[in-house]
């Protein structure tokens, strides 16, 4: 069953907040959008962390579009329980559709995950943002991991892919008008508000987690990052 709530959208402000977007009409065609787009390396920098998580019991998804890292997530590890967390009731169902018969195993959540708070309990192993982050601010990316630290386990990891826009002429000229281009085609689409990428990695060092790998991907067009919880993080829990 899906849970439902209502929530502001973290890119607006207390004052004025802006309307969430709507994503449910690209549920149907993301998946041919970003093939068509990207080919299969948004797919590969989503999942190149996944050997590093099987041995994990439960995982907290954030924003996982229509499914496909959650998916591979259930299907490399027969154990782990997810927590899927997304604004857009359409993604959630083509996410349980992509779980088949595992979707057992998976709890999803209609609300906005960039203000969401976790059940301190939950000792989750596994958190997984794929191309959500940049839906948000920095204070709000510091904000959300801070929220989210609680209710983790003993060294767990966060994975993180994202576009990123490197510091070099291939950043200046190709890579910062892609994004940009993507932030208007999602303003127009979905009504996103947003403009520019956020310092996640800087918001989530001050929350208390430590880069451990990356791998880039389209010459640092797309990153993904594997995070730890720090020890000193751990013992101020």
């Amino acid at each position: 069953m899906i849970e439902s709530a209502k929530g502001e959208f973290a890119c607006g402000t207390a004052d004025r907040p802006d309307p969430e977007p709507n994503f449910d009409g690209l549920a149907a065609v993301y998946r041919w959008m970003e093939w068509l787009s990207f080919g299969p390396f948004l797919g590969r920098a989503r999942c190149v962390f996944l050997p590093s998580m099987i041995g994990a019991r439960r995982a907290l998804v954030l924003g996982d579009g229509d499914g496909r890292f959650t998916q591979a997530l259930l299907r490399t590890n027969p154990a782990v329980a997810v927590d899927a967390v997304d604004v857009s009731r359409g993604m959630l169902q083509s996410l349980l559709r992509a779980a088949g018969a595992d979707a057992g195993r998976v709890r999803v959540k209609v609300q906005n995950a960039a203000t969401w708070t976790p059940d301190p309990a939950a000792d989750y192993d596994i958190v997984a943002t794929h191309f959500f982050l940049d839906c948000l601010r920095n204070e709000d990316v510091l904000a959300l991991a801070e929220r989210v630290r609680p209710s983790l386990a003993p060294q767990a990891q966060w994975v993180v892919s994202e576009f990123a826009v490197p510091a070099n002429s291939f950043g200046r000229w190709v890579a910062r008008p892609v994004v940009q281009s993507l932030y208007w085609a999602f303003r127009v689409m979905t009504g996103l508000n947003m403009q520019r990428l956020p310092n996640w990695q800087a918001a989530l060092r001050s929350a208390g987690f430590a880069l451990v790998e990356e791998r880039q991907w389209l010459h640092g067009l797309l990153t993904s990052q594997l995070w730890k919880v720090t020890a000193a993080a751990e013992e101020s829990a």
